[in-house]
């Protein structure tokens, strides 16, 4: 059966650098009844820490990609015309968008859309940039003044060292995302959210995204900095709604 218009719409939700889907746990009581959240973790991190770590951005991929098509043909199993989509911020923009033209190439659906935030496309990357070689205070440091981090996770060593290793394996991975998906194409519609102080994605940074994709891109530009899509949920969630049709009853 096919996708109907104002069906449910399961958004895919992948977490930045650095965290896992735990980031998302707080999203499902503010949506409506048609839209429901469901985070996606990498293996070796939050749900699936007890698996090996994938190597490298195909690896990854294909790894988060298995993970979000069991769901949902799960799901179509139990609700015949289920939607997706999916939302990555910042290292899960790429990820979010590499996973989901995977999965709309096995599943035979494409996603409502791929809500797009706080991220630069891969070719206004810099992949020489890596974070090894940067000490563990200026990293510490830096993760702070970006303010998508509980400060108790800074100041505790066993949970400060835990977040560095996953910020240094993001980072090498980003560097490759930032190669391989250079020539990313998709045909379904994106949605891609700048905040208006962000410093690293301004809004002329993120709306080029809109060369990965062949269909309609809309554009939602917001207050705030980096985490600024992270930390106002509610208003995230009602755009994704809006651009889904998940609003509607």
């Amino acid at each position: 059966m096919q996708p109907r218009s104002g069906s449910p719409v399961l958004l895919y939700c992948f977490p930045h650098a650095g965290a896992t889907s735990l980031v998302y746990r707080g999203w499902q009581p503010l949506t409506g009844p048609h839209l429901s959240v469901r985070g996606v973790d990498a293996p070796g991190r939050g749900t699936r820490r007890r698996e090996r770590r994938a190597a490298g951005f195909h690896a990854l991929v294909r790894a988060m990609a298995e993970q979000v098509l069991a769901d949902l043909l799960a799901e179509r199993a139990r609700t015949p015309g289920v939607r997706w989509a999916t939302f990555g911020h910042s290292f899960g923009a790429t990820t979010s968008l590499a996973v989901a033209a995977a999965v709309a190439r096995q599943a035979g659906t494409a996603p409502e859309r791929a809500v797009l935030s706080g991220a630069v496309p891969p070719a206004l990357q810099r992949p020489g940039e890596l974070l090894a070689g940067v000490p563990d205070e200026e990293l510490l440091a830096r993760t702070a003044a970006d303010g998508g981090t509980p400060p108790a996770v800074l100041a505790d060593p066993t949970m400060s060292r835990i977040l560095l290793r996953m910020l240094r394996e993001d980072d090498a991975v980003r560097a490759e995302f930032a190669r391989e998906a250079a020539g990313l194409r998709v045909d379904f519609p994106l949605t891609l959210i700048a905040a208006r102080e962000d410093v690293h994605a301004p809004p002329e940074k993120v709306w080029p995204w809109s060369a990965h994709s062949t269909a309609p891109v809309r554009r939602v530009e917001i207050d705030g900095g980096h985490f600024a899509a992270v930390q106002n949920p509610k208003e995230t969630l009602t755009t994704v709604a809006d651009h889904t049709g998940a609003g509607e009853r």
